[in-house]
């Protein structure tokens, strides 16, 4: 991958085109683990390719190409959310086509719903992306260790959170 990399730097655009082919599938299953409509994915990845297309110059570092990528769209997924919510009032919601699909996806982003965003991200890269501590701590600016705590206090929590609804689900 790193010498695809240095060829998209030199201005290879198809070492670029195919460095998106082979990434495409990961940037869908961390898109779809922040955001729910299909519409809202294709938005994001369209937007990291084309950040990334005019912004590869600056990688710093060919290894980081990945991590550098998912960062960008993580960042566009947020922007994404941030606009619906000024969008679109929470009364004014309506089931989307996902939630009546169902699905692993949607599962996943309803059990680590009550986590912080930050959490999230973590909880998404490293369980949907299936990254390694320390490329997320590279990532997102933190320690090793910062992320190894959110995780474990994140599975604590949701681990207490499901112990919880199951007593109030046996009282009802």
């Amino acid at each position: 991958m790193e010498f695809l990399v240095k060829k998209a730097k030199s201005g290879d655009a198809e070492a670029f085109i195919t460095l998106m082919e082979e990434s495409k599938q990961g940037m869908y299953r961390v898109a779809r683990g922040f955001l729910r409509s299909e519409e809202d994915v294709a938005d994001a990845m369209a937007e990291t390719v084309l950040n990334c297309y005019e912004k590869i110059v600056t990688l710093k570092d060919n290894a980081y190409f990945r991590t550098w990528m998912i960062r960008i769209l993580i960042n566009n997924c947020k922007d994404i959310l941030q606009r619906q919510r000024r969008d679109i009032p929470v009364e004014d919601m309506s089931e989307t086509e996902d939630e009546r699909a169902g699905g692993d996806a949607e599962e996943f982003r309803e059990l680590i719903e009550p986590l912080g965003e930050q959490d999230r991200s973590i909880f998404t890269l490293y369980y949907v992306y299936g990254m390694k501590v320390k490329e997320i701590a590279a990532d997102m600016g933190m320690k090793e260790s910062t992320v190894l705590s959110r995780l474990k206090r994140g599975r604590e929590a949701l681990r207490d959170g499901m112990k919880g609804s199951q007593v109030k689900g046996g009282h009802q």
